[in-house]
C-alpha cells in the first residue's frame, strides 16, 4: 500500500512542476485546500491549469 499521508502542505505539492493540470476541490469554502493553494504560490509553480468547480469568495480560494 502507498502511504499517501505527508507531514506538510510543502511536501504534498513538492513534485507539481511548471504546466501541471491541478483539479481543486471545495464546496463553497468548506472544502477548499487553502494550505496546499498557498504552498503551492510559495513554490512557485509557472504556467498552472487550475480546474475548479468553485472559485472561492471574494479575496479569497483561487
Amino acid at each position: 500500500m502507498i502511504d499517501k499521508f505527508m507531514a506538510s502542505a510543502d511536501e504534498a505539492i513538492a513534485d507539481v512542476a511548471d504546466g501541471s493540470t491541478i483539479l481543486v476541490s471545495g464546496f463553497g469554502g468548506a472544502g477548499l485546500p487553502e494550505q496546499l493553494l498557498t504552498a503551492l504560490v510559495n513554490q512557485g509553480a509557472r504556467d498552472l491549469v487550475i480546474v475548479s468547480n468553485n472559485a472561492g469568495n471574494a479575496g479569497n480560494g483561487i
